[in-house]
């Protein structure tokens, strides 16, 4: 009862949004009429009313368990990311105590591959529900309203080629090798050697044949191995949304050994799911059910967090920095479609429901704090003190398709 009484007083204060709750028997709706955001919550039980305090873990493991649906999640999601500024301020005093409380570090050698392999070891048919045929698990560009995810996603890994100015004579370390897009990519279009590296024994697996399959073992390796014990001088480097697992008391190490790995005139790309600065110290502290469920110790960095670190532990310089956020929504949407589509495939496989349920509401989350830009993504441009290239910012993205 008392669950219910605090779940109601918190919706009956939504200023941004308007949400309907419907148990069957009677319809409760709050929010200002007329709201361009709204959203119904069927209840099938209490545990929505109960969970709803208690944060986005609650809520996603009643969800997963079927205790509520929605006809609208992303929009749901984006009356909940509109009203989190109100919830943030009252919640920011007390952030900087609960990260000293979670200081510990947890993403150790050992511990990033337990971690890493919670997520991206689930099989790698599981991920193939939903990623293109690329098996790029990133931000795509869609660079037109026509272009089919595949395409968009090769527009992506193109640009990120075009901003490090590969060529023949360049070696492109990777980190974070993913299922091997980008190095593919890079050495069947643009001819440089890639060395590329994860801690994901099921990506690396997939990677080194697709390397063979492409007929380019003499320009790609594909290693098994731990950024922080790689060796050697690379003339260009990059990292796609791979900065995301490696937590927050290793950002600074993550930059110093991206730069000592860099030649002098060396560049590195980085693209990066952000959140706002302000809201930095709460995602260090914050148990989302995403952190809890989803990514295990992850933790998104903001904008002036990588800009700081690359300047106090790095000789290296920001060229240039793009927003590419507009981008992910439409490619969350993709993804979350082609899952539900694939739902009798994953049954086959053996992903029961609640599996399921929990993956879709995933895809939702993501996808509406994009829309509200609670978390943003972003390609950053780094150079070493001897690089002499022009360094100028390609044509911006734009997107073309409907929000």
């Amino acid at each position: 009862m008392f669950a219910r009484q605090l779940s109601v007083a918190l919706l009956n204060r939504l200023r941004e949004g308007r949400v309907e709750l419907d148990d069957g028997q009677r319809r409760q709706a709050f929010g200002p009429v007329g709201s361009d955001l709204a959203a119904t919550v069927r209840l099938h039980d209490d545990r929505f009313l109960g969970a709803l305090p208690r944060g986005s873990l609650a809520l996603a493991e009643a969800y997963a368990d079927g205790a509520w649906d929605s006809d609208d999640l992303v929009t749901l999601v984006r009356v909940g990311a509109r009203e989190l500024p109100r919830i943030d301020r009252w919640r920011r005093p007390f952030a900087p105590l609960r990260s000293a409380l979670s200081r510990v570090p947890h993403n150790t050698r050992d511990g990033s591959r337990r971690h890493i392999a919670a997520h991206y070891d689930l099989g790698n048919d599981m991920f193939r529900l939903f990623l293109d045929d690329t098996m790029t698990y990133s931000c795509a560009l869609f660079e037109s309203p026509e272009f089919t995810l595949r395409e968009a996603q090769e527009a992506k890994l193109d640009r990120v080629c075009r901003k490090l100015e590969l060529g023949p004579d360049d070696h492109l370390l990777e980190v974070g090798t993913g299922w091997g897009s980008l190095a593919v990519h890079a050495a069947g279009r643009y001819g440089c050697r890639v060395t590329t590296t994860t801690i994901s024994r099921e990506q690396h697996a997939v990677a080194a044949e697709r390397v063979r399959e492409a007929g380019l073992e003499d320009r790609v390796s594909v290693l098994l191995e731990d950024y922080r014990d790689l060796r050697g001088r690379f003339d260009k480097l990059v990292s796609i949304e791979m900065i995301e697992a490696v937590g927050w008391q290793y950002f600074d190490l993550f930059f110093r050994r991206c730069a000592e790995l860099l030649r002098p005139d060396g560049l590195m790309l980085l693209q990066a799911i952000t959140v706002a600065d302000r809201a930095y110290e709460l995602e260090k502290s914050t148990r989302s059910f995403i952190r809890q469920l989803i990514f295990p110790s992850g933790c998104l960095p903001s904008v002036a967090v990588i800009r700081h670190s690359v300047d106090r532990v790095t000789d290296m310089r920001m060229l240039d920095l793009e927003d590419i956020t507009d981008h992910y929504p439409e490619t969350l949407r993709r993804w979350r479609e082609n899952f539900v589509h694939s739902a009798n495939r994953a049954t086959a496989m053996g992903y029961d429901l609640r599996f399921r349920r929990l993956w879709e509401l995933y895809f939702a989350w993501c996808e509406g704090g994009f829309r509200e830009r609670r978390i943003g993504d972003v390609q950053a441009l780094l150079a070493k003190p001897s690089y002499r290239g022009c360094g100028s910012p390609l044509r911006r993205t734009r997107v073309l398709t409907e929000s």
